[in-house]
């Protein structure tokens, strides 16, 4: 029997629509002679199937089952591709713990702590992961500009704390233009970092794990065309994305090798990409985990897969064999 597969896509923030395309990209993927994948959506309206045709089956949020062919019908696995929440910050991982149904995602703890950058850099630099300078704000907290300008400086980047895509993120150089870009992370979520920018070369790396092993990708440089990595750089192509990255065999290995170690050190599953600043001495210093990165063909993970030599649906099946 093929093994029916959930690949839930949608969420209840802005970046909706690049979760759907990275699910496609994952649907259109797996190995049809092993799966039988089904697109079900996730959002504030409604939880259901999409059906060949078109139809839609309502989900039984009480079992996570539907209705196909007029019989109750369960799902045998979960793929979660869903950026943001309740996708990407352990809210879904919890609701399907609770079911006692797999998923091949990362849990609730490593979800949750790295949808919070903040307290994720903050817990991986009491392991020795190199971060860059920040402060959190939350809202009904009136901050005062001059002291975070007197303790993070110029540039920093403001950007909401629980979000991802690059919605409401700036790139801020003045004490002017600091409240307003404040007010626009806020229209994101309730708490806002403010974070030093770092000088150098903006690297990624992909990782997954099999049963035998911790793959980590060959590494991407990013190179935005804009001031920063913004969603424009990241899906209407302003940007270029170098795979492998120009960079000595020595420096990938470090970047491999720390990617790796912040995998096991949040207790992650499934595929993630971890990105950094490297700087001019060759220090990669972390910017953010990404446990639920994004699967479109624009997307850097599945580039960095085909770079390795190797195909999307076999990364996937590696993945899912390793829930037996």
């Amino acid at each position: 029997m093929k093994k029916k597969i959930a690949i839930v896509y949608g969420g209840y923030s802005s970046e909706y629509k690049i979760s759907e395309k990275s699910a496609r990209t994952i649907y259109d993927a797996l190995d049809r002679e092993l799966y039988e994948p089904f697109m079900v959506e996730v959002s504030r309206k409604s939880w259901h199937v999409v059906l060949k045709g078109g139809s839609v089956s309502p989900i039984d949020k009480n079992k996570f089952t539907f209705l196909w062919n007029e019989v109750e019908t369960n799902f045998d696995l979960i793929i979660i591709t869903i950026h943001g929440t309740p996708g990407e910050d352990g809210r879904l991982q919890s609701y399907f713990d609770m079911l006692q149904m797999p998923y091949i995602n990362s849990p609730v703890f490593g979800s949750a702590l790295t949808y919070n950058k903040w307290a994720c850099n903050s817990f991986l630099r009491a392991f020795g992961i190199a971060t860059s300078k920040a402060i959190l704000i939350r809202k009904g907290e009136s901050p005062n500009p001059i002291e975070i300008a007197d303790e993070i400086g110029f540039p920093c980047f403001i950007k909401p704390n629980g979000a991802g895509s690059s919605f409401g993120i700036s790139k801020v150089k003045t004490l002017m233009e600091m409240p307003e870009a404040i007010a626009k992370a806020f229209e994101e979520d309730d708490e806002v970092v403010v974070e030093a920018a770092v000088l150098g070369r903006e690297i990624t790396c992909g990782l997954y794990a099999t049963k035998n092993e911790l793959v980590a990708l060959p590494t991407t440089e990013i190179i935005s065309h804009n001031e920063f990595f913004d969603y424009g750089a990241k899906y209407n192509g302003e940007s270029a994305e170098i795979t492998p990255a120009d960079i000595s065999d020595e420096l990938a290995k470090r970047i491999q090798d720390t990617s790796k170690a912040i995998y096991r050190r949040l207790g992650l599953k499934g595929l993630a990409r971890i990105d950094f600043i490297v700087k001019e001495d060759e220090t990669p210093v972390l910017i953010e985990v990404n446990t639920n990165p994004g699967m479109s063909e624009q997307s850097i993970v599945p580039q960095q897969i085909i770079a390795s030599g190797k195909e999307l649906k076999n990364v996937l099946t590696e993945i899912i064999d390793t829930l037996g």
